[in-house]
């Protein structure tokens, strides 16, 4: 599938960024990867105030919501307006996703502080490379979601997929400033167009 796909590229792309868990393509709907134990906790990556389900930074910031998973947001943004930098709005992983904290994650045992850290830091920077390189293909990567965990020797590894329309925010650039002057929402290309 085109999932598979575009995964693979982006796992052999970023492993100078961060280890991953893919091996092998078996065909085009399957990979070869390693072993490992997830974390229970989505690493959601945001640089625009969006979003339309009640995990999404928009509809808890419009409820009047100003610290969301450990993140403190200034009065007076827009819906689909960039934030002020890049934040991590983490949640868990259940049957129903919940909006999470740092802290709570370090308190409640799901990770440790380090964990945390180390995830973080190849959050930011796998996005900060996703952007720049869909930037120059004319997309704006505006929000996505990791995955870790660890393989038999502890190593913490990036697993499940990458970058993908089915965990990813993708906006047209080239008509981003115009429809956000003109309160229209941005030309897309993800599953929100399923959603909406």
């Amino acid at each position: 599938s085109i999932l598979n796909k575009i995964t693979i590229w982006w796992m052999n792309q970023t492993k100078h960024i961060c280890p991953n868990h893919y091996t092998r393509q078996i065909n085009d709907n399957s990979m070869e990867v390693l072993k490992c134990t997830p974390f229970k906790i989505e690493f959601v990556v945001r640089s625009y105030m969006t979003g339309t389900t009640n995990t999404s930074i928009w509809v808890n910031y419009k409820n009047g919501c100003r610290n969301f998973c450990g993140n403190t947001l200034r009065e007076g943004y827009c819906k689909n307006e960039q934030l002020d930098e890049i934040i991590i709005t983490p949640t868990t992983k259940d049957k129903n996703d919940k909006p999470i904290s740092p802290t709570d994650i370090v308190s409640s045992g799901i990770m440790t502080k380090n964990e945390w850290e180390i995830c973080k830091k190849y959050s930011l920077l796998l996005f900060k490379y996703g952007q720049s390189i869909m930037s120059k293909k004319g997309l704006i990567l505006v929000d996505t979601k990791y995955e870790f965990g660890k393989d038999k020797n502890g190593n913490i590894l990036l697993i499940d997929e990458i970058h993908t329309p089915d965990s990813s925010r993708y906006w047209l650039k080239s008509s981003y400033n115009q429809r956000f002057k003109n309160n229209l929402e941005p030309e897309n290309i993800d599953k929100d167009i399923i959603r909406k």
